[in-house]
């Protein structure tokens, strides 16, 4: 009996999510009184790192292919889980990881909870929680089933230093051929990816227009805040799909969420009100975001946000 952690990396090394990732399964581990095993894919840079999170040992499988392809992946570790005789295995909730979570639980035959934002407890069988009802609600979940599939998701498991570097051990697992042909990749700029941001700052149409979103970017860039916006900002094309936060777009539960000139809809929260702080800047004074804000602003943002903004740099510039 172990648990299995499969601590993904983008650009040839393992970031925050797969430190999460890993802190979670060493509690896991913890309370099962068993080991946490990583497993990496491609050699990341720093694949030993994640000993200094729980890891006792790091697998390292080195595929044929160069691109992500779920039906792959979970062939290999459900494999690997079966080799080392796995009964827990936890992934990020991230893209890859919600990907790969159901046809895992299916492989192994096991309970899956997606999104889970606590560390467990074994109360009546391994318990976790979740957040339901676009975050109006947690649920309480005790997986019964002898092997369980768990996604964390980003921003709820602070990763925490335990231990040391380990050794990187290479395994060898027959990866079935890839049905999928990669033509082309655009990768996206080097901004802090949304689901890893602690500080984001969104903007809505209250902007009026995609030539005023340098009062976001200006503001963002003074907090080392990652940019969002809102699903009808994206919809008109004024900003990327991928920065859509809502329910319908990512989820995201940074410790600051600034919204500016957004109303807040009920889909926009539901992406977005398991955020720690969340600070509201709308001329509209009824607009449903207030009653979710931690902090609100009522005024015109054109006014408010420069202010806000050079305010932020005096503070930097004076803390030096």
């Amino acid at each position: 009996m172990s648990v299995l952690v499969y601590a993904e990396n983008s650009g040839g090394s393992c970031k925050k999510p797969a430190f999460e990732a890993v802190t979670f399964a060493k509690k896991t581990a913890e309370l099962l009184s068993t080991e946490c095993i990583a497993v990496t894919t491609g050699s990341p840079s720093n694949a030993a790192e994640l000993g200094t999170y729980g890891a006792s040992v790091v697998k390292n499988i080195d595929l044929p292919i160069d691109h992500f392809d779920d039906q792959v992946y979970a062939t290999i570790l459900a494999a690997l889980a079966n080799s080392l005789g796995s009964d827990t295995i936890i992934l990020s909730h991230s893209g890859q990881g919600k990907a790969l979570a159901g046809r895992l639980a299916i492989r192994l035959n096991a309970g899956l909870v997606s999104a889970v934002n606590s560390a467990p407890t074994l109360a009546g069988g391994l318990t976790v929680t979740k957040s339901v009802y676009s975050g109006k609600a947690v649920a309480t979940i005790s997986i019964q089933s002898d092997k369980r599939v768990i996604t964390v998701q980003g921003n709820s498991m602070p990763p925490e230093k335990v231990g040391a570097p380990v050794s990187v051990e290479a395994v060898d697992v027959d990866a079935p051929p890839s049905r999928i042909t990669v033509e082309t990749l655009e990768k996206e700029s080097d901004a802090i990816p949304l689901p890893e941001a602690e500080l984001v700052v969104s903007g809505g149409r209250g902007l009026k227009g995609p030539e005023n979103w340098g009062i976001i970017e200006a503001l963002a860039d003074e907090l080392g805040a990652a940019t969002a916006c809102s699903r009808p900002v994206a919809d008109s094309g004024w900003r990327p799909h991928h920065e859509h936060v809502g329910q319908t777009g990512v989820a995201i539960r940074p410790n600051l969420y600034i919204a500016i000139g957004i109303s807040g809809a009920i889909q926009h929260l539901g992406g977005v009100n398991n955020s720690k702080t969340i600070v509201v800047i709308n001329k509209d004074p009824e607009a449903p975001f207030f009653k979710a804000a931690d902090y609100g602003v009522v005024g015109d943002l054109f006014d408010v946000v420069p202010r806000l903004t050079e305010a932020v740099k005096k503070f930097r510039s004076d803390s030096k």
